[in-house]
């Protein structure tokens, strides 16, 4: 049977492809024989259609500088397929009544269209928040501040290499995560339930569709006001001038307040303001709406352990001279307060995140076992004889996707991962083999954990394949972050199409054809993330900051990542005493809090969040209080009048998100033009 089909054009051949009666919490429930004879669509209903992937692959690349854009900001990455069918579903519908479409999306088709959108918006731009900018981090030194970018020429094979392992990988896990052993992979099962909403109930689909635009458009002011360049000042002290924009990005209200420590020029002793500790108001609403989504708990944690840092870590690092072994000179563990978060705070923050992360995937030892043992054919599968059927004949076989899909498509692209990792990041033929081997069975935990839990935990992949290539190749930081990079962007990759396949296996879809549609995406995702990249990161000193200033993109990740990979280069013995005290009390408070969750699971909503913790000492001030301020005002909503909350949150945050990200993007596009 073809695989791309022809979408319904009369109106009763749309009513043949209405939802099913059955509910997805119905279908989570039945066996393999069961679905495949009462639930099972994929012959005779649309779903893989040439304007599903189009709609697609465009909102996914719009999405994607979205992901791009708060994952540069504040490490996370936030799924897409919600937001992509609320959208798709409400411009399908206005494509029909302007004339450009017959019918609108059937409910499957959209879902095909969740999956091209999910891998364009999702599944290509891990690495970038992570991997390679922490190489492009590694790659500044005094003379070179900005650092050296990868060209295009290896990110574009890099991406799409990725993305595609992480694709394959998917297609041997799926029969027996899904279909046997009925995990409940939580984000697919909402995705299948928003689906059966919107095509149950279409109105109140329209109602939060405009309120997402309606918060994009508000979100998408403040770029214009922030970042084109469209005013003109003079420095009061060497009359230059330079262009800014209308709005700072910035405020520095709390300079009213007392701040630690100060400095002595010429004589003259200076105290530091709030503001020198970067204690500002972030003027971008961008952080509030992440914080909306993030939740109470960990924003919380995240403004307790930044104003830790600004009062009592970052005045002791500054004040705390070592003369150093390698140059000779004295070094201070922070040698100025705006730069505290990288220079102190990152020592801190960083090994919390990395020994909670372990920590937490090491008691996970029961998924673990179980993800190895389905390699060797776990779960309820029929018995020889025995083999689920439709109601057409068709067996399980038949509807899956084939594994020689899995051998060429994890030839191919293990084989590209393993040539660019040679050629272009200095990893040996034999190392790229073996990280390409590693990855497919730490992906298979990470997904089995995603079914389980909604978690994937690609921090806690990616740090482990960071402690086996800083034993195997020590002197390598680019080696180290990239072969890191393999794991965490294919386990993410992988999750994310058993997400998709989950929520098209509660409506009664083709998983063949959400595989190619999971794949169509991958090349939009890798356009526009690449292309966003260069955009909003010009260099180094986005990622750094200039002159004082807060950086545009902290890049909490990659600062992570950057840091274990310095550890395994230079050594403890070679860092500041500081530095070194910081790394062994973040380790055991990391480690502390993760043992304490899972050993105590009922005081975990009493217990420090390690995650809020971690990211709060690696950030600036203004963005753990903006965060938190988002926070606040969505438990307040929650509270005042839940039902309003439960519809409207996530499409006004989204929506803010989106419009700052995707017209941050069309502003670098111009202050590129007009430089």
């Amino acid at each position: 049977m073809p695989l791309f089909q022809r979408p319904p054009q009369t109106s009763d051949e749309l009513a043949a492809c209405a939802p099913l009666a059955i509910g997805p919490e119905k279908v989570q429930d039945m066996d393999e024989e069961t679905w495949l004879r009462e639930v099972y669509r994929g012959e005779s209903v649309p779903q893989l259609t040439i304007r599903a992937v189009i709609m697609g692959s465009v909102l996914g690349g719009l999405l994607a500088f979205t992901n791009l854009y708060i994952g540069l900001k504040t490490g996370w990455a936030l799924g897409v397929a919600i937001t992509a069918c609320i959208l798709s579903f409400a411009l399908s519908n206005l494509l029909v009544k302007i004339g450009v479409m017959k019918t609108p999306l059937t409910i499957l088709e959209t879902n095909c269209m969740a999956s091209a959108a999910s891998s364009a918006g999702y599944s290509t731009g891990g690495t970038m928040v992570s991997a390679i900018s922490a190489l492009l981090l590694l790659s500044v030194t005094p003379e070179n501040p900005g650092g050296t970018h990868l060209s295009a020429m290896i990110l574009v094979p890099w991406t799409v290499f990725l993305a595609g392992l992480g694709t394959v990988l998917a297609i041997p896990m799926k029969r027996n995560l899904i279909n046997q052993e009925r995990l409940r992979f939580p984000s697919g099962t909402a995705a299948a339930a928003t689906l059966q909403s919107l095509y149950s109930a279409g109105g109140d689909a329209i109602v939060k569709a405009r309120t997402l635009l309606v918060s994009a458009a508000l979100g998408a002011i403040f770029p214009l006001l922030i970042d084109l360049p469209l005013r003109t000042v003079t420095d009061p002290k060497t009359g230059e001038t330079s262009k800014t924009g209308l709005l700072p990005a910035d405020t520095p209200i709390f300079d009213m307040l007392p701040a630690r420590g100060g400095e002595t020029v010429d004589g003259v002793f200076t105290a530091f303001k709030p503001s020198d500790w970067t204690i500002t108001f972030d003027n971008n609403p961008v952080m509030i709406a992440g914080g909306m989504l993030v939740g109470l708990r960990v924003t919380f944690w995240m403004f307790v352990s930044a104003v830790t840092l600004a009062y009592f870590v970052g005045p002791a690092a500054y004040e705390w001279e070592w003369l150093s072994a390698v140059t000779g000179n004295p070094l201070r563990a922070a040698t100025a307060p705006y730069k505290a978060w990288k220079e102190i705070g990152l020592w801190f923050g960083a090994p919390i995140l990395v020994a909670s992360g372990l920590f937490g995937f090491a008691t996970q030892w029961r998924t673990i076992l179980r993800a190895l043992s389905s390699l060797g054919g776990g779960g309820a599968a029929a018995k020889p004889g025995e083999e689920a059927r439709s109601a057409s004949g068709l067996t399980a076989k038949d509807v899956e996707v084939p594994m020689s899909w899995f051998v060429v498509g994890g030839l191919t692209s293990g084989a590209g991962v393993i040539a660019v990792a040679a050629t272009a990041f200095e990893v040996p033929v034999h190392y790229g083999v073996l990280a390409v081997a590693m990855t497919f069975l730490l992906s298979l935990v990470a997904c089995r954990a995603t079914g389980e839990s909604d978690i994937t935990p690609v921090g806690a992949m990616g740090k482990l394949m960071q402690l086996t290539y800083g034993a195997l190749i020590p002197q390598s930081t680019t080696a180290n972050l990239m072969t890191a990079g393999i794991t965490a962007s294919a386990a993410g990759s992988a999750a994310d199409l058993l997400n998709d396949l989950k929520s098209g296996y509660l409506l009664g879809a083709d998983p063949r054809r959400q595989f190619i549609a999971q794949a169509s995406g991958i090349f939009a995702g890798t356009l526009a993330t690449v292309t966003g990249f260069y955009l909003l990161v010009p260099d180094a000193t986005a990622l750094t900051g200039v002159a004082g200033a807060a950086p545009q993109f902290p890049a909490p990740s990659a600062q992570a990542w950057r840091a274990v990979a310095e550890v395994f280069k230079t050594g403890l013995a070679n860092m500041h005493p500081m530095h070194q005290e910081a790394i062994v009390y973040g380790l055991g408070l990391g480690g502390a809090l993760a043992a304490l969750e899972e050993f105590v699971p009922k005081a975990r909503r009493f217990l420090p969040s390690a995650t809020g913790l971690g990211l709060g000492f690696i950030l600036p001030f203004q963005y753990p209080f903006s965060m938190l301020l988002g926070a606040i005002l969505a438990w307040a909503w929650t509270n005042r009048n839940p039902s309003q909350a439960e519809s409207y949150l996530v499409p006004v945050s989204s929506g803010v998100i989106a419009g700052v990200s995707i017209m941050g993007v069309i502003v670098a596009i111009l202050n590129n033009i007009l430089s």
